[in-house]
């Protein structure tokens, strides 16, 4: 039998990458807890249709990326390629709409899959975090979605972030936009990509988006969205930029951003990341309003906002800027048995620390002391308990602080105590960062 690898396009996650993956579900999800949104996991598998009427017929991820099977009672399954879709089946699973109080504000982080050609922070298996506000048409709604997602990027601590808004108006306004784009594309279609001539039929919207570059230059001539809005999407887009203004968060008017599913509509964003020098990485994530998209999939006829991340290319730019280095401990507290009969009482308080509150490895052997240093130096160990046959007499420990190397001895009963300290004021001189 050959070498086993990872499935193309999948990947295993351990050490720096596990725990800046942790670090991004835990600082998105805590983001969101603040403007009061309350957590839903749902299945990664579900049917094929789900996600054709939810996602759209016209889009690449249907048409192309989809993992579709068939489970044995030859039902046509897919493995989710986004999470959107589920969280408002889950809606109507569970009957939420009919909650007395909207929106329902609903966030979640898990994996979703697309066959698509694996790149830096792309992959076919990868983790989304997002929100869905459900239930209310308001254009603060969509201003304070669009906050959320600012305020969780700056806690993750990136800075030179570019803020991309829309509107796509509503449906009227759109029908009136696709026909003039048809009027524009059809002299030109010929010699456009195959998927381009899929898109006129289906949605033109979707050729504005094309990443092939004569296809994008004729997309900067093509006419713009904004003469096309009616009063009340014009009026609505007004406000949610004034909330913006209001609130300090810049941004810019980009016409040509339409985003990639069927049923966004009124306000749409992404969030860029620019380097020092100012080069454009792309987007980190994005999202819009949407209307329908409940009663596509069976439901009542309740608008939405929502946005989603791909935690992996976030993961990628945080390696690369350099974010989050500082906070590489695996261990909080090394227990240092000296000597073989120390071990059982170093095993004890290994367990004793745990229940403080604190990480600590059990010691398996006593080795020697200097060995034993320099191993909860690399496990980045702020506390070190060293146990001899004292401290074990005295039920006690013998704490060495490894940033100022003070030490003390401390009976067990204060070890909480004095452990609490230590770890407050470490928190205190990080600035309560998390």
């Amino acid at each position: 039998m050959g070498e086993m690898n990872p499935v193309k396009g999948m990947r295993d996650y351990l050490g720096e990458d596990m725990r800046l993956l942790r670090r991004i579900e835990g600082t998105f999800l805590g983001t969101a807890a603040l403007y009061g949104y309350q957590e839903i996991e749902t299945p990664i598998l579900e049917s094929v249709d789900l996600f054709r009427r939810g996602a759209g017929e016209g889009t690449d991820i249907v048409r192309k990326e989809m993992y579709e099977l068939l489970d044995k009672g030859g039902r046509p399954l897919a493995l989710r390629p986004e999470l959107t879709a589920g969280i408002m089946r889950a809606i109507m699973s569970e009957k939420l709409h009919s909650l007395p109080d909207m929106p329902l504000r609903l966030c979640y982080f898990g994996p979703a899959f697309r066959y698509e050609r694996p790149q830096l922070g792309r992959l076919r298996e990868f983790h989304q975090f997002g929100v869905e506000a459900v239930g209310a048409d308001s254009p603060a709604l969509d201003a304070e979605t669009i906050a959320l997602l600012m305020t969780g990027f700056r806690l993750l601590g990136f800075q030179d972030l570019r803020l991309l808004v829309n509107s796509l108006g509503d449906k009227e306004s759109r029908d009136r936009y696709r026909a003039a784009l048809r009027d524009y594309y059809r002299p030109h279609l010929e010699r456009m990509c195959e998927d381009c001539k899929e898109r006129f039929r289906l949605n033109p919207l979707r050729m504005l988006d094309c990443k092939v570059m004569g296809d994008q230059e004729l997309a900067k001539g093509a006419p713009s969205l904004q003469d096309y809005l009616g009063e009340e999407s014009r009026k609505r887009f007004e406000e949610t930029l004034r909330i913006l203004d209001s609130l300090g968060i810049p941004y810019e008017i980009d016409q040509g951003l339409v985003r990639g599913l069927d049923y966004y509509s009124e306000t749409v964003f992404e969030v860029h990341l620019l380097s020092p020098s100012g080069k454009d990485y792309g987007a980190l994530g994005g999202g819009g309003h949407y209307g329908g998209l409940l009663k596509e999939l069976g439901g009542p006829d309740l608008p939405g906002v929502g946005f989603a991340i791909g935690a992996e290319r976030v993961l990628a730019l945080m390696k690369e800027l350099g974010l989050g280095e500082e906070e590489g401990r695996e261990v909080e507290v090394a227990v240092l048995p000296v000597g073989e009969e120390a071990l059982p009482y170093a095993q004890e308080a290994s367990y004793l620390v745990r229940g403080m509150g604190y990480s600590a490895e059990t010691p398996l052997r006593a080795g020697k002391l200097s060995a034993q240093f320099r191993r909860a130096e690399r496990k980045g160990a702020r506390v070190a308990l060293i146990l001899g046959e004292e401290e074990m007499k005295g039920r006690k420990a013998r704490l060495k602080d490894m940033e100022s190397e003070e030490q003390e001895d401390v009976p067990l009963e204060r070890l909480q105590e004095r452990l609490d300290q230590i770890f407050g004021e470490e928190e205190e001189e990080d600035g309560h960062e998390e």
